[in-house]
């Protein structure tokens, strides 16, 4: 066994990422069920109790171990481990900032944890802060990114030659290839984010699906929205936001991210998505994506 099943106590080394509102209990719990490791996303939680009902309600689905995304700049993530800790949620990834005030605090909680890093450098400060083990996200990756990050295949071996904790790969894998190369990388699990959208369990616009199935490899695009970036796929309002022709409005508020992710339109927000959506051909079940990631 692995050092991180053995950390999260999984069968397969395989996390599903942190994907914002279409992290839905249902998509976490058929990960865990199928052997990987579930987690729920706290990013556009507004009140600690919406992440109870959230893991209330994934524990209802099943009985193996899932954990949960903290926002490490969010001013309720320790509130959010709070309700975690009562509820016996006990490993969480951090991730959109700087690790280091968050680590002490949630292992106080008894709380294991991995980072989110996208450098050598992040990577080598999360380690010195405590964090139990690493996610190295190379620029492949969908969905939030800082500014000068390189690719999985250069972060993953440097990362693992930097730090003495475990390391899981993420950006780019969404098969059995990207997971024994990044095996051969050097990393003991990878974190998998776009392929899950387009499976049966995630709550996810049929739309927003569809995009991801029939895109190729240079269907996404990175738009810069200020104090960040983020790979999303290239509908025609990303492409303009792309261009300059439009600055980021309110894409991001809860409404509108539910509008576009959730309902499928495509002029309410832009849709997250990773280059390996090139790769996505068709939706499946989240167990025949581990059994054949693993196999």
């Amino acid at each position: 066994m692995s050092k991180i099943c053995e950390l999260l106590g999984c069968q397969y080394p395989v996390i599903q990422g942190a994907m914002g509102v279409i992290c839905n209990p249902g998509l976490v719990a058929a990960v865990s069920e199928a052997g990987g490791f579930g987690l729920l996303a706290t990013a556009f939680a507004k009140d600690p109790e919406v992440v109870r009902d959230q893991v209330r309600e994934t524990k209802k689905l099943t009985d193996n171990p899932f954990g949960a995304n903290l926002i490490a700049k969010s001013a309720l993530a320790e509130k959010f481990a709070e309700v975690l800790t009562e509820e016996g949620v006990g490993t969480v990834t951090v991730s959109g900032g700087s690790p280091k005030e968050l680590i002490p605090f949630l292992h106080e909680q008894g709380i294991k944890v991995i980072a989110v890093v996208p450098t050598v450098g992040a990577a080598r400060g999360a380690e010195s802060a405590g964090a139990d083990a690493i996610v190295a996200e190379g620029t492949e990756s969908g969905g939030t990114q800082g500014f000068g990050g390189v690719s999985t295949i250069v972060l993953v071996p440097a990362v693992v030659d930097a730090v003495n904790v475990p390391v899981i790969a993420a950006g780019g894998i969404g098969d059995s290839r990207g997971y024994g190369a990044a095996m051969a990388l050097g990393a003991q699990g990878v974190q998998v984010g776009t392929r899950f959208i387009a499976t049966n369990e995630c709550i996810a616009s049929e739309i927003y699906k569809k995009i991801i199935v029939d895109s190729g490899e240079t269907d996404t695009g990175l738009v810069n929205l200020g104090r960040f970036q983020m790979r999303a796929l290239r509908t025609p309002l990303a492409e303009r936001m792309i261009r300059g022709e439009r600055g980021p409005d309110n894409f991001f508020a809860p409404a509108a991210i539910n509008e576009s992710w959730i309902r499928g339109n495509l002029e309410a927000g832009i849709l997250p998505a990773g280059q390996i959506s090139g790769m996505v051909h068709e939706i499946l079940s989240v167990r025949e994506i581990i059994e054949e990631m693993v196999g």
